[in-house]
């Protein structure tokens, strides 16, 4: 069974430019729900290294009307996961073993937006964090031999620790 191939790479500048460049066309299928739109995830933290996939999160009006636009999804690449494993979500991939986007879609201002943008954002004010995060990531892609759930089991304790400092921090500020 081939599998996806976790690497971390070198920050690439291109990142925010391919997030800008996706979020239009997402923006184009889902424009009557979005509230918000943010490039989340490692790749939108500067200088950090990361897998090379591109993270975007929707804030919308509702959750379940995405559903609706599954067919236009897979029409550009996307494959609709419905909430994959936290309620309340909907989750696109696009790219099966060569992935180069996922789409995270909430409700606006929910637990769970907050949780995602405050990690970005705590980890771009504490540059000492993100750099254990880094080599924790590292650590676990060489470890995991391409094994997705190890590759998140070995990150989970310390995104756990972290979310929640970064949540308060976020709260705070």
């Amino acid at each position: 069974m081939q599998k996806q191939i976790i690497e971390i790479l070198d920050y690439n500048p291109a990142w925010p430019m391919a997030y800008q460049k996706e979020s239009q066309i997402i923006v184009d299928i889902f424009c009557n729900h979005i509230v918000r739109i943010h490039h989340i995830g490692s790749t939108s933290v500067p200088n950090l290294k990361a897998k090379p996939i591109i993270d975007i999160m929707l804030e919308v009006d509702s959750v379940s009307a995405l559903d609706r636009y599954n067919n236009d999804m897979e029409q550009i690449g996307y494959t609709p996961k419905g909430e994959f494993g936290i309620l309340g979500r909907r989750f696109y991939l696009k790219g099966l073993y060569n992935r180069t986007h996922h789409i995270h879609a909430f409700q606006s201002q929910s637990l769970d937006a907050i949780r995602h943008l405050a990690f970005r954002d705590y980890l771009i004010a504490h540059p000492n964090i993100a750099r254990e995060y880094e080599q924790l990531k590292i650590r676990c892609a060489n470890e995991c031999r391409n094994d997705m759930d190890k590759y998140c089991d070995g990150k989970h304790e310390f995104v756990q620790l972290h979310e929640r400092k970064a949540v308060e921090w976020y709260q705070a500020t």
